[in-house]
């Protein structure tokens, strides 16, 4: 994980930590957030005017300030400086007081209490650049003229920050301070240092906010267009002798070939450059560099799909191209991307690698609780966070429209109904009347009530998506509580009965550099020993998924049974170590789950693995071959996923008649919508996915 993307988890941190940021804001009085007033205007295609609105920008509109845009800075300057010295930016965050007001807040503690400086800034490009991207999608679908006006302001912020000459054009600084002076190098040290000396999330993050400001202003405003059209080009320059330079060469990362020539190495950050060069491209269709780069920035995202149906980590996009074994919801925005690159490219395979992450794994992560801030590879950090969820979101409300997969736009609700209490603390975590949301969720249901810019910016932006959805929206808003959660469970090898030689391992730290060991530690295990683990009480029929340390200093495979009373069942064979370099990767330790062949039936109470050679055993995953997300409120809906290659059938805990709807591996309907009884049998496709509604 970058250093810089220690701010993406803000609220994962703040929880961690039991308390909120303790810094208060210099000169600024508490205050709370205001219902905003309806937006003028038109309404998306297809809304339903009668529907009451989720977008409200009033919380997003208090983190606004005004920024001085200071005069004589090298190589920083802006749309009509001179004319208009003020711009717009949000705090960065806003800590919720006792009495339910905000105080909006910068990042760090403050090392100048004269001038009121942070150890970070008041604002950064991060944050501006997203702000920017929902007041343009507001201005586009509701016709927002205030939100045209912040949208204005808050791109010429953005393109101060943004290095204009010199060895760095093209680059952003990140940090800004409120009286507008520049923090290129903040307290603690964040990598690129100083902030523009090479690329970064936050370029990636301006290219997004240029490409969807070239296209809004394109025809409304043609000077300001043009302006944003030369910011995209000094990017595209930027990145033409960074990242891009690069292509078409690979890397090796833990003997895996990864694409070598993503923004920072991240296909996160390249998501959300994709998602504006789509959306600039589109708009500037002669623009053959833009063009050039999207192609290649798409490439490389979809090269790092991984996994398939019943193997980790199931179809999905992952975003690190140096950690093959970690997956982050966070910055997850590479499914919508891909959906975005496809129309405007009119390449259809980049639609099919968006679709089977969407359809696949993101159905399964729904059913194992949600979208997680770290995968690595067992579900390891699971505090969940606006962030991640509208990455989802995004994803699955793109690529219904674009495929007409009904399943998808299913799967959009499902887990938009994380806004409105389908989570674990069984709360809603926005409030439509006041804009405000949480930020965050805690694996325990712990909520972090602060609400600061990225929670509200991406709580808005899904907000917008539903708005333009009606149907997904009252889906979403119908499911208020969590039922079930039957996905991935973990049994920790430590946990097992040993025989022979086995030793456990407690390392310094969990984290290698790019996974964790689960629980902590691991079995140090030799030739002709073994370890027995006792499967979770009452599992369904499962999947089994050991995971090993495959990195050099293993030997040989293990043989994997399932013990049914007195009858041993053989399950089949997993590596203890797999040739390869470790490359790019930040450790030689490699936690790839290893799906055993055979499944375990319902009735199996133990996995025995018997080693040959030597193995660093960490831990098991179970998958159940039908996983079920349970929701409930107004409405109810229950998703069974299926882990493998055939068809399943599946009996139904319904007691009533109860509609269901199957769906295949792209999340297209197949056969009509039936009608079940109490306790009836519904069949989920093979690596599909079926719903159930209420009659």
């Amino acid at each position: 994980m970058r250093n810089r993307e220690l701010k993406m988890p803000r609220a994962a941190l703040a929880l961690a930590l039991g308390a909120a940021m303790a810094v208060t804001a210099v000169g600024l009085p508490a205050q709370a957030a205001t219902t905003a007033p309806a937006a003028a205007g038109s309404t998306s295609a297809g809304a339903d005017a009668a529907a009451p609105k989720l977008t409200n920008l009033a919380h997003l509109d208090f983190l606004l300030d005004d920024v001085p845009l200071l005069a004589g800075v090298a190589g920083h300057t802006t749309y009509r400086a001179a004319e208009e010295p003020v711009a717009r930016a949000p705090w960065v965050y806003a800590d919720r007081q006792a009495d339910g007001t905000f105080h909006r807040v910068g990042g760090g503690p403050i090392t100048d209490a004269a001038r009121g400086w942070y150890a970070q800034g008041a604002y950064d490009a991060d944050d501006i650049s997203r702000a920017a991207v929902v007041y343009l999608r507001d201005w586009k679908q509701n016709g927002t003229a205030s939100s045209r006006t912040t949208a204005y302001e808050l791109l010429r912020s953005l393109t101060y920050l943004q290095t204009a000459d010199g060895p760095n054009a093209g680059n952003v600084v990140l940090w800004q301070q409120h009286d507008g002076t520049l923090n290129p190098s903040a307290i603690p040290k964040e990598l690129p240092d100083p902030s523009d000396s090479a690329e970064s999330f936050w370029l990636a993050r301006t290219v997004w906010a240029l490409g969807e400001g070239y296209a809004g202003f394109r025809d409304a405003d043609p000077a300001f267009a043009s302006f944003l059209g030369d910011r995209m080009q000094l990017a595209l320059g930027a990145l033409g002798r960074q990242s891009l330079a690069q292509y078409p060469q690979t890397q090796v990362a833990n003997g895996v070939t990864v694409p070598g020539w993503l923004i920072v190495g991240s296909a996160g950050a390249t998501a959300e450059a994709v998602l504006g060069l789509s959306a600039y491209v589109a708009a500037r269709p002669a623009d053959t560099a833009a063009r050039t780069a999207l192609a290649h920035y798409s490439e490389g995202i979809a090269k790092l799909q991984s996994g398939g149906v019943g193997q980790w980590p199931f179809g999905a996009l992952l975003p690190e191209a140096n950690s093959p074994t970690f997956w982050h919801a966070w910055a997850g925005m590479q499914p919508a991307a891909l959906t975005a690159a496809s129309a405007t490219l009119g390449d259809a395979s980049l639609q099919r690698s968006a679709t089977a992450d969407l359809a696949q794994f993101t159905a399964q992560l729904l059913a194992s609780g949600g979208p997680d801030n770290g995968w690595t590879p067992t579900p390891a950090d699971r505090t969940q966070i606006a962030y991640g969820v509208d990455s989802r979101v995004e994803g699955l409300v793109a690529a219904a429209d674009a495929t007409r997969a009904g399943g998808l736009a299913a799967l959009a609700g499902a887990q938009a109904a994380w806004f409105f209490g389908a989570n674990r603390a069984g709360v809603a975590a926005y409030d439509p009347a006041t804009g405000v949301c949480v930020d965050g969720i805690a694996a325990d249901g712990t909520v972090n009530r602060n609400c600061g810019a990225e929670s509200a910016i991406h709580t808005q932006l899904t907000m917008l998506a539903l708005d333009a959805h009606p149907a997904i929206a009252r889906a979403a808003t119908a499911l208020t509580r969590t039922t079930a959660t039957q996905g991935l469970t973990v049994v920790e090898a430590e946990s097992g009965t040993t025989t022979g030689t086995v030793t456990t391992v407690t390392p310094p730290s969990a984290w290698t550099g790019s996974a964790n060991w689960s629980g902590g530690a691991y079995l140090q295990a030799s030739d002709r020993s073994s370890v027995t683990l006792t499967l979770p009480a009452g599992h369904p029929a499962a999947r089994i998924l050991p995971i090993a340390d495959l990195g050099p200093g293993g030997a040989g495979t293990t043989s994997w049974t399932a013990s049914i009373g007195r009858l041993t069942l053989p399950l089949g064979r997993t590596d203890n170590v797999r040739a390869g370099e470790q490359g790019i990767a930040p450790s030689p330790v490699f936690l790839l789950p290893q799906t055993l062949a055979v499944p375990v039936p319902a009735q199996a109470t133990t996995v025995t693995a018997r080693v040959s050679g030597t193995a660093r055993l960490d831990a098991v995953l179970v998958q159940p071959i039908v996983s079920h997300l349970g929701l409930t409120g107004s409405s109810s809906l229950d998703v069974y996923v299926n882990a493998t290659k055939l068809s399943v059938p599946q009996k139904l805990a319904a007691t009533g008649p109860v509609t269901a709807t199957s769906y295949d591996a792209s999340g297209r309907q197949v056969g009509r919508t039936q009608t079940v009884g109490a306790h009836g049998i519904v069949v989920v496709l093979p690596g599909g996915f079926t719903t159930v509604s209420p009659r």
